[in-house]
């Protein structure tokens, strides 16, 4: 199975300038763990994800006064649609992140996440194992 089956197409962005807050409110609002982050000032493509948001509560910091700028990873591993799930994973499990932004021909297509893999390997119709 390929990484474009697996994919949300529907993607939250945010601006630099969006607060922390707003950020995690609209993440909330689409129970999603990530946004895309689009600063052409910044070099373009990031991303903001719910870690990146706990960090900075957790060191005290006001999340209405702290932006997305600030707290966005901009050395982003980007996915090919074409990757298998395996290539996905074996991405997350060496860089120690749950998401990664799809690019197709240099533009966003999706953002894949852990829980997006799972699903395809673990239908939610199977029964789990009993403990």
């Amino acid at each position: 199975m390929l990484v474009r089956d697996a994919m949300s197409t529907v993607i939250l962005t945010v601006g630099p300038a969006h607060t922390l807050r707003q950020a995690a409110a609209l993440m909330s609002a689409r129970r999603v763990g990530a946004a895309v982050v689009l600063d052409p000032d910044a070099g373009g493509i990031g991303i903001l994800t719910e870690r990146d948001i706990l960090n900075s509560v957790g060191l005290g910091q006001d999340p209405d006064a702290e932006h997305a700028h600030a707290h966005t990873t901009t050395d982003v591993v980007f996915a090919s649609p074409a990757w298998t799930l395996e290539e996905a994973a074996r991405a997350m499990a060496h860089g120690g992140f749950r998401h990664l932004v799809v690019l197709d021909r240099g533009e966003v297509a999706g953002i894949v996440s852990v829980r997006d893999i799972i699903r395809c390997w673990v239908p939610a119709s199977e029964p789990a194992p009993a403990l």
